[in-house]
């Protein structure tokens, strides 16, 4: 396989949307959301002008980690609904414009799984070498991984990708210790057994209509890989056998370091708060950048950012999403509609494809402090229920509030869809607004040239321009409370026409653009 110049085209002008399923839309009155429930809500989504979704885990599981502990990768949730479901979602998304890709749990299953249990037995059979087991339970050496000791019958300890209860699945080691010999080489029975399975679990899900997957910690499959290059390899012969039947698979990886893994076949990476820094320089931070009071220049994320983006140029597109559901969203941190149309105006904007995490549209909170659910802990504040209306339970579900997965942000003005969509002048328009810009305009997709405009140590702004043939835009965005000026030097234009823009104002002058911003302010304008 090439390096990646051949990702789908349709991907310069997406927009993706994750959806939390149990947290959506309930259609069943049992509390929790379902994938009826997504389907209710595609015309919003296409009105909205998202064209792909990213559903998070929807197999069977015992929700330990929010069903990133599958137990059968081959069967939906019997809470969200069955196959036949999530078939009809991808039908009736497509009828939309819109893609649908699942979230695949590549690395690990649950201690539930059939394989595991299986695999847990003393006496051997053809699951022994599924996963990757250590010996012994009493008297093993501790390798430098996460090992359970004496869960099973068999006299091993079994390696863990993240909780207890997610053993890893064996893809192998890179260089196998020869005095352990159970660190079994990428080429053994076991590891290629896992290999076969993933192809053959993708597989079935894109002959039902799926259109790609993001792959949970996609680097962590072949176990000791220094430079993940073992894991790199087997990425790229998985996803080179996969698109010789399926050549318009989007896959899109969690991985944080679009380097290695765009190098290793995938579609796409995000820039977020693991692997490569930057992004909670952008949005996360104490000091960060878009932060009204106190924050700091866009230089700790500019950097990284170019950095990474001068390694991929065509070969693959990195992400920067708005928030998921293992971070704060934007909202947090006493920030307002103002300050988060500043930061839609930045994402929108930027090179790449732009992910908004379900809610983040209408400027949800992420709510501190509450009780863990399904191995959330400090998350689960980012993963309440969708708001959708001033009636009951949000518009969310039907059920009594004791039944719902997570309870509602309780403040009376939280802000719902039904509210927003009513106003013109809310953040749920203004993001809108800007994907249908953006979606109108070849210079703000994903591989319109970045030029990012000099950035000085005090500058609490930030301006760049984006360009494709003739098309050209400035961007200027001004999070801070404090105005600001900004002299752009050798752009000369007889054009300066805003396009979405809020107490940003620009002018020619001679060789020269003046832009004057008043706190809290962004301006998109054509040249």
């Amino acid at each position: 396989m090439n390096t990646k110049t051949d990702y789908p085209p349709w991907l310069n002008q997406a927009v993706f949307y994750q959806i939390y399923p149990q947290s959506f839309y309930d259609t069943n009155g049992d509390g929790i959301g379902d994938i009826p429930g997504i389907i209710q809500k595609l015309d919003y989504l296409q009105w909205l002008g998202i064209n792909a979704v990213w559903v998070n885990p929807c197999f069977v599981s015992p929700f330990q980690d929010a069903g990133y502990d599958v137990a059968d990768y081959y069967r939906i949730a019997p809470r969200y609904g069955t196959n036949r479901d999530l078939y009809r979602l991808c039908r009736e998304a497509h009828k939309r414009g819109i893609k649908v890709c699942l979230d695949l749990v590549a690395g690990h299953t649950s201690i539930e799984h059939p394989w595991f249990k299986a695999s847990c037995r003393s006496s051997r059979n053809k699951y022994s070498d599924r996963y990757i087991w250590a010996s012994s339970a009493v008297w093993g050496a501790n390798p430098p991984l996460p090992m359970i000791r004496g869960y099973a019958e068999r006299d091993a300890n079994y390696v863990a990708n993240f909780f207890y209860f997610q053993p890893a699945l064996n893809y192998g080691f890179a260089r196998p210790a020869a005095e352990q010999p159970w660190q079994q080489p990428v080429d053994a029975p076991g590891p290629l057994e896992s290999r076969k399975e993933l192809n053959k679990i993708m597989n079935y899900w894109l002959s039902h209509g799926v259109d790609g997957f993001r792959v949970d910690m996609a680097f962590s499959l072949v176990k000791l890989d220094p430079g993940r290059k073992e894991t790199i390899k087997l990425w790229r012969e998985i996803i080179q056998e996969l698109r010789t039947f399926y050549p318009g698979t989007i896959m899109i990886a969690e991985w944080g370091n679009p380097e290695e893994s765009i190098t290793a076949g995938f579609d796409l990476d995000f820039m977020f708060h693991v692997g490569v820094p930057g992004y909670a320089d952008l949005l996360l931070n104490e000091k960060c950048f878009f932060r009204r009071h106190g924050g700091g220049n866009i230089m700790g994320f500019l950097e990284s950012y170019l950095e990474q983006a001068s390694k991929t140029q065509g070969k693959g597109l990195i992400s920067i999403p708005s928030a998921n559901h293992d971070i704060k969203r934007p909202s947090s941190d006493g920030r307002t509609a103002s300050d988060l149309k500043v930061i839609f105006t930045f994402l929108l904007t930027w090179p790449g494809v732009p992910f908004i995490y379900y809610g983040d549209e209408i400027g949800m909170r992420y709510i501190p402090g509450m009780p863990s659910k399904e191995g959330g802990y400090t998350r689960t504040g980012a993963r309440t229920p969708m708001q959708w209306d001033d009636g009951q339970n949000a518009g969310f579900s039907i059920a009594g509030k004791d039944r719902l997965y997570l309870p509602l942000d309780p403040r009376q003005n939280r802000p719902t869809v039904k509210k927003q969509a009513g106003d013109t002048g809310s953040l749920l328009h203004h993001v809108r607004k800007l994907i249908a810009l953006r979606k109108n305009s070849p210079a703000l997709q994903a591989v319109g040239a970045l030029i990012p405009l000099q950035v000085k140590n005090n500058d609490r702004h930030f301006a760049y321009l984006r360009q494709s043939g003739s098309e050209r835009f400035l961007i200027a965005l001004n999070p801070s409370a404090d105005p600001s000026q900004v002299r752009i030097k050798g752009i000369k234009t007889d054009k300066l026409a805003p396009q979405i823009s809020h107490g940003a104002r620009a002018y020619a002058e001679g060789d020269d653009i003046q832009i004057d911003m008043d706190g809290v302010s962004y301006g998109i304008f054509k040249l």
